[in-house]
């Protein structure tokens, strides 16, 4: 089963309304607001990234950055070592999801093998968008559906704006 067939299939069996949307290949959050015609804070941003020798998965609202600082902060808050942090190679993602940079879908387990972690960035907006372990295939189904399916730990990840 896919990455796209197992989120469907987590969707359908929690009874949770969605809009799917095939799609040109879109690589970017930019191309990806663009192709859906939504603003660019609405979709989600995945970063697998490593921490000492586990991989996690962070997910903010696309227009967001994510400050390395505060994450390293976090995990050191909750008596974690965090000295050795980096995002995933492209053959990293590869070779743990099968997914390429761009298709990453916000969701951990069961979808991927990775603890989940959301920004507050992404839980302004009423709903949530993304690419849905394809570049050529998006969803969008409404934040409070996501949060309720997601087994999400939220934290503030972001870089800070002026």
């Amino acid at each position: 089963m896919t990455i796209t067939e197992t989120i469907i299939d987590l969707l359908a069996s929690a009874n949770i309304n969605y809009t799917g949307k095939h799609h040109d290949p879109t690589f970017t959050s930019e191309e990806s607001a663009k192709t859906r015609g939504e603003d660019l804070s609405s979709g989600a941003k995945a970063i697998v990234y490593k921490i000492e020798s586990e991989f996690y998965l962070f997910v903010m609202a696309a227009n967001e950055k994510i400050d390395t600082k505060k994450v390293k902060a976090y995990f050191r808050s909750l008596g974690q070592r965090a000295k050795k942090t980096r995002f995933a190679s492209k053959q990293e993602l590869l070779d743990l999801t099968g997914l390429v940079p761009g298709s990453v879908p916000p969701f951990g387990q069961p979808v991927l093998p990775f603890q989940l972690f959301v920004d507050p960035s992404l839980l302004k907006n009423d709903k949530i968008s993304f690419n849905a372990g394809s570049l050529t295939y998006s969803i969008t189904l409404s934040l409070l559906d996501y949060t309720k399916i997601s087994n999400c730990d939220v934290f503030p990840f972001t870089i800070d704006r002026l």
